[in-house]
């Protein structure tokens, strides 16, 4: 399974960017992505998760409210629509998988199929 991220681009504060994870391969439709962001000299965190199984969407109290995540079954394709940007949103934005939905799912350590990353860059 390979993870292709798209969507980044340079914002001003409050405007939208809508983030895209497509995933290929065999049973890619099988796995649970999520997303994650890592600024410069900050650690890799947690942004939000869709659980495929039950539809149930997780986020980071910073981004819960503006942050919105989604999937087209029929493209593979998980989305992330990032609403009413702010600064401290700039980051490298990394999709990530894993077939079997952990309970710990907001740790990086647990995936090991990532995307090449997005830049979002929100600046006035």
């Amino acid at each position: 399974v390979q993870l292709q991220a798209s969507g980044g681009g340079l914002v001003r504060p409050g405007d939208s960017l809508r983030l895209s994870c497509a995933a290929s391969g065999r049973t890619s439709s099988t796995y649970n992505i999520v997303w994650f962001r890592q600024a410069p000299g900050k650690e890799r965190e947690f942004v939000g998760a869709l659980r495929r199984s039950l539809g149930t969407k997780y986020y980071a109290d910073s981004v819960k409210g503006r942050f919105t995540i989604s999937r087209d079954n029929a493209e593979n394709t998980v989305y992330l629509q990032m609403n009413s940007l702010k600064p401290e949103d700039t980051a490298v934005y990394y999709c990530a998988a894993r077939m079997h939905w952990n309970v710990d799912y907001s740790a990086a350590r647990h995936y090991d199929l990532w995307g090449q990353g997005t830049q979002v860059t929100v600046s006035s």
